[in-house]
């Protein structure tokens, strides 16, 4: 039987998965961990992805106003990479932005630079973008020594 794919908003019912999936890459340094009652806060930023009926995959966007917004978040079950759900993800949000707004910068700072790149991003200088510097890099571990890739998609 193959597997229904489903991308929709994130629910209430989503929280342990999203916080299960994300703590699997937090754990091995490759993404900062998020807690159940952080997940909740932004649960509106997240969209998940189904695979009959089982969240496998969750991302969300964060927005740091003007036309400014990051992915965040992107992970796939390990079992279920490269089956195109972190593909779906991204579509999914791109899709909704652009729906949403006339114009828009969508970046993320990560170590999949080939997945991002095929889907449109360019590579560049993490320092285009002081304000996840000044929020989310201030309390990683890696902040001095970063070597995540920055990528950003414009709508423009």
């Amino acid at each position: 039987m193959k597997n229904i794919l489903t991308v929709r908003p994130a629910e209430e019912r989503d929280v342990a998965s999203i916080r299960g999936l994300i703590a699997i890459y937090a754990e091995k340094a490759i993404m900062l961990d998020r807690d159940e009652a952080d997940i909740r806060f932004y649960l509106g930023n997240f969209v998940v992805a189904e695979a009959d009926g089982v969240v496998r995959g969750c991302a969300a966007v964060r927005d740091f106003g003007g036309d400014l917004l990051e992915v965040r978040s992107l992970v796939v079950a390990p079992d279920f990479q490269s089956k195109g759900i972190g593909r779906a993800l991204l579509e999914a949000i791109i899709s909704g932005l652009s729906i949403r707004r006339s114009s828009w910068r969508l970046f993320t700072l990560t170590y999949q630079v080939d997945f991002f790149r095929k889907l449109g991003f360019e590579v560049v200088d993490r320092k285009m973008f002081p304000e996840k510097i000044w929020s989310d890099c201030s309390r990683c571990p890696k902040q001095s020594r970063c070597d995540e890739v920055a990528l950003l998609m414009s709508s423009k």
